[in-house]
């Protein structure tokens, strides 16, 4: 996907970089066409791969809803989180103002 952002590719571009048979490859490429995140041209013998913006703009919108959702909840954890260590630190420095004047 990174390297059709950057504009169409035949299946043996995309395979160079990976250590990967071109059957190997064509059988992602296969899966990411019939998720309609790419589609297949026709250039003579050449089938060069492009990526499909829509599908992509879909599920980029579709993740932002989540990634806001998890986003307040990771704040909030982290607010306990702080909370809970504030309360450990006032616990020790009770327990230390206690043993002094007992000890």
């Amino acid at each position: 996907m990174a390297r059709l952002a950057s504009g169409e590719a035949s299946v043996n571009d995309l395979a160079k970089p990976f250590n990967m048979s071109q059957p190997a490859i064509s059988k992602h490429l296969k899966v990411l066409e019939r998720a309609g995140l790419i589609s297949k041209g026709l250039d003579r013998q050449r089938r060069p791969r492009r990526i499909e913006a829509t599908p992509l703009k879909e599920a980029n919108e579709w993740l932002e809803k989540y990634r806001e959702f998890w986003e307040v909840r990771y704040e909030k954890l982290d607010d306990l989180l702080e909370e809970m260590r504030a309360e450990q630190a006032n616990k020790a420095v009770t327990k230390k103002t206690r043993r002094r004047k007992n000890g």
